[in-house]
């Protein structure tokens, strides 16, 4: 029996509803039969109606379409679980084309090419629903087909979908709001059922500030203090925001609320909610006072990549400025305590300035009257030939006077070298003369001074092997720094040999200077056949207070190479290869013009 309920007849159309279900099994089976092809919209229950009733028949049309005849079968289902899949599966084995569509209408309908057949049932289990409306009208048709046309463009492809359903996905909405009005409205809702979280990226301070004046601050206000100080805000820096955000959070101790550099601000505000929900509001234009007229589109979207994706943005970004803070208090620390450093620097320096002025003044005078009491002992010692000799001798009292006196002033003068050195304030008086001669006078002053001390089994020899010319070899430096420097390398070679000999050589060499120019320098070595260095001291032999020697303040060696680098040379130690003392080296620059 069918029931035309509703009808707009003429010779060819007819619009009705059929509740016999004898007449609705004959109109399925019509419009598959009549039908090219078939565009079909409905929940899982319709598939399993049709696999349990239909199943040859549609796969018959699909076994034609794979042939190359028809069009085929394309449905439109909603796939929230892993129940019916298998039976998407199959249908996808025979050629169906199958997209998956999260919400979907309550309404299932299949368009065929002159028909179209629909029911509002529920269609569960695969059971034949009991009321069916078919019509040929082409208005009819045309509106159903344009229904599946915008599901099927929304839809996801059904081999997508159930991957992701076997893996553990669930599914997203993303909705795009293009109404301004609307799209606050829902990001407003989004944050009054917040029941966790609520983090929110301003695009721009006056974004914020229009949200104060529109009465968003009270809902903020509101939701915070079920949240327990989780609602957190990030706003681009602005200097007429500061006592705006002041001002908040003195009045809502549970809203957070950080400043990040204005050149991070973005045309979209950020609304994240319990890390499962986000609204993006576009911004497009900063200047209107109000939020609707200064917004766009909204997109909301609980897509758990998505919102992930955000909220990581978000922390990188609080962060970033807790950093920053951090950052900016630690510079503040070091700033003060530079500005301590420089008081005490200077205070240090005027210090050791003054002690070794100080030390150099009694230095001077005690020395000068020490030879002059020398000498006359020595002129009283001519004439008194019967005077005995004790072991008060007046000489070696005098003796002791002047070489503790020469220490006393080498001490002060090292100080005063390092203090230069320290405050890169080591000047260079340049000249030019004769660096053999130089050495000559250096190894006479060492010789005077240890045959005084009864070292006379030490031999100093300046090596002359290299020929007559390299014996005159002229260099532009500061004299009295060289001869400071060579001064220094004999006294150490002579404090480490208890006999022997120290041989000093110089030659000259070509430079290569970065693969491209070469230069003229002249290296100067000093041999002895002392005890060498030892192994733990040979890599930090030239810095300061290194000494093996418990007479040394492991100064002089450190002035040594200051002194030589500060003139573009180089200098460097080696033990001897044939195990008996060490070497020390350093080189000069020679000016080509010389």
């Amino acid at each position: 029996m069918s029931i035309v309920r509703s009808s707009r007849t003429s010779s060819t159309t007819t619009t009705k509803v059929l509740e016999n279900s004898d007449e609705i099994v004959k109109q399925v089976i019509h419009l598959a039969e009549s039908s090219n092809g078939l565009s079909i919209v409905s929940v899982s229950g319709g598939m399993e109606l049709i696999y349990n009733s239909f199943f040859d028949l549609y796969r018959k049309i699909l076994d034609d379409y794979r042939g190359g005849q028809g069009k085929g079968i394309k449905w439109v289902i909603n796939m929230e679980g892993k129940e019916g899949t298998d039976l998407v599966k199959k249908f996808i084995d025979l050629g169906m084309q199958i997209r998956h569509v999260k919400n979907l209408s309550s309404m299932n309908f299949a368009v065929g090419d002159k028909e179209v057949n629909a029911t509002i049932e529920k269609m569960e289990g695969g059971k034949m629903v009991q009321s069916l409306l078919t019509s040929n009208e082409p208005l009819y048709i045309q509106h159903f087909y344009s229904i599946f046309e915008e599901l099927w463009n929304k839809g996801i492809d059904a081999q997508d979908r159930i991957k992701a359903i076997e893996e553990g996905q669930e599914s997203a909405d993303i909705e795009i709001i293009p109404n301004p009005k609307e799209g606050m409205k829902h990001a407003w809702k989004v944050i009054k059922y917040a029941r966790k979280e609520v983090l929110i990226i301003y695009s721009t301070a006056n974004a914020f500030r229009r949200q104060i004046e529109n009465g968003g601050l009270a809902l903020l206000k509101e939701v915070s203090k079920n949240l327990l100080g989780k609602v957190r805000i990030l706003i681009p820096a602005d200097n007429k925001i500061v006592q705006t955000i002041r001002e908040v959070m003195e009045t809502s101790p549970d809203i957070n609320i950080r400043t990040i550099e204005e050149s991070l601000q973005t045309r979209i505000t950020i609304v994240l909610v319990d890390r499962k929900d986000c609204v993006i509001v576009e911004s497009i234009d900063y200047a209107r006072d109000n939020s609707a007229d200064a917004a766009g589109l909204a997109t909301y979207s609980n897509s758990k990549s998505i919102v992930a994706s955000y909220v990581s943005i978000f922390e990188s970004l609080w962060n970033q400025t807790e950093l920053y803070e951090q950052l900016k208090e630690s510079k503040k620390q070091l700033e003060q305590a530079y500005e301590k450093l420089k008081i005490n620097g200077k205070r240090q320096k005027e210090f050791i300035d003054i002690a070794a002025h100080e030390l150099r003044n009694p230095v001077q005078p005690i020395l000068g009257l020490a030879e002059i009491l020398r000498s006359k002992m020595k002129v009283e010692e001519e004439q008194d030939f019967t005077r005995e000799k004790t072991i008060f001798d007046g000489n070696d009292i005098v003796d002791v006077i002047i070489r503790n006196a020469i220490r006393l002033k080498r001490l002060t003068e090292d100080i005063l070298d390092i203090t230069r050195i320290e405050n890169q304030s080591l000047t260079l008086y340049k000249e030019e003369f004769c660096l053999n001669e130089v050495i000559l006078h250096a190894i006479a002053d060492t010789r005077n001074q240890f045959q005084k001390q009864q070292r006379e089994i030490i031999k100093f020899i300046l090596d002359s092997e290299q020929g007559k010319d390299d014996l005159t070899i002229a260099v532009v430096a500061d004299k009295h720094r060289i001869i400071q420097v060579v001064s220094n390398l004999l006294n150490n070679a002579v404090k480490f040999t208890k006999q022997g000999v120290i041989t000093i050589s110089t030659a000259k060499k070509k430079k290569d200077n970065n693969n491209s120019i070469e230069e003229d320098e002249v290296i100067v070595s000093i041999r002895d056949t002392g005890i060498g260095i030892h192994p733990q001291v040979l890599p930090k032999l030239f810095t300061k207070f290194v000494s093996t020697s418990p007479k040394g303040t492991g100064l002089g060696l450190y002035i040594c190479k200051s002194i030589v680098e500060a003139h573009g040379g180089k200098i460097w130690a080696e033990n001897n290869a044939d195990g008996d003392g060490a070497t020390f080296m350093f080189s000069l620059p020679i000016d080509k013009d010389l």
